[in-house]
């Protein structure tokens, strides 16, 4: 059994989510920092954006007058309102054995750790096999709309979203768990023709997600939920999980990288319509 880093880390605002996750794949990537489990939240609600995911897709006013947060996340994938839920991120050096092959084939071996983690939870879930839908026709901005390959559902209804990114440094993959709350939130914040056409995305959504309290019907908390994914994941991949902190690089690096990248329009409004502009 290899150890790996345990972080814990409390509700913290949406860049510095984003900004914590990449300090990491640096860090791990440089042998400084063991491969990592990440569990963490957001706070204020924060709406992500995946890598590629025009910036039109936000109505701007609309996530302003709720107070939302906003940010670009460095995986692929559509928008996610995290409230009320449990993140997690996996971040692992090109050589762990663990994640090697392909994308799919790693992103299987962390689908059984998380539906584990779910099972231990008491959910009746299963893996989604195949994509419902191939990526290169889905173009509605809603993640959770719409499961991907290997990705957990419950009664046909998407549980667990994950997006993966791979660079020389290593593997990054982070996900959510809602616990609670209404999903059709999200339809608030994103650019639909009209009203008519945001009411039925919300009820879609809601035919086709699922938050843990509404399949158990009954609250599960974030600490539940995070005792479920580290002993999921010590039993699934056969770790040891050592608690630790940031190291003080890695808090350095997630000042730099909050400033110049994930709290930076140049990085957040990237991608306008078809056009991609600023940053990489």
């Amino acid at each position: 059994m290899d150890t790996w880093r345990l972080l814990l880390t409390p509700p913290a605002r949406g860049a510095w989510n984003m900004a914590v996750d990449e300090a990491i794949l640096e860090s791990v990537g440089r042998g400084a920092s063991l491969p990592t489990l990440r569990l963490y939240a957001w706070q204020p609600p924060c709406l992500s954006l995946g890598y590629a995911q025009p910036f039109s897709d936000v109505d701007r006013p609309r996530l302003q007058e709720r107070g939302w947060d906003m940010v670009r996340r460095p995986t692929g994938g559509r928008a996610i309102l995290h409230s009320d839920e449990l993140t997690y991120a996996v971040v692992a050096p090109p050589d762990e054995p663990r994640l090697a092959g392909t994308l799919l084939e790693s992103y299987n071996r962390l689908a059984q750790a998380l539906l584990a983690a779910m099972q231990l939870l008491g959910l009746p879930v299963e893996i989604q096999e195949h994509a419902a839908l191939p990526a290169a026709q889905n173009t509605n901005p809603v993640c959770f709309e719409v499961p991907s390959t290997y990705e957990i559902t419950v009664g046909g209804k998407k549980l667990v979203g994950s997006a993966q990114a791979r660079r020389k440094e290593g593997l990054l993959q982070h996900g959510s768990l809602p616990l609670s709350g209404d999903l059709r939130r999200i339809t608030q914040a994103l650019s639909f023709p009209d009203e008519a056409a945001r009411a039925r995305a919300a009820e879609r959504l809601l035919a086709r997600a699922a938050t843990v309290e509404a399949v158990l019907g009954r609250p599960v908390s974030w600490e539940a939920a995070a005792q479920a994914f580290m002993a999921a994941f010590c039993d699934t991949l056969a770790l040891n999980l050592e608690p630790q902190d940031l190291t003080s690089a890695e808090k350095a690096r997630v000042e730099e990288l909050v400033k110049d990248k994930y709290a930076h329009p140049k990085w957040t409004e990237r991608v306008t319509g078809l056009k991609v502009e600023g940053l990489p």
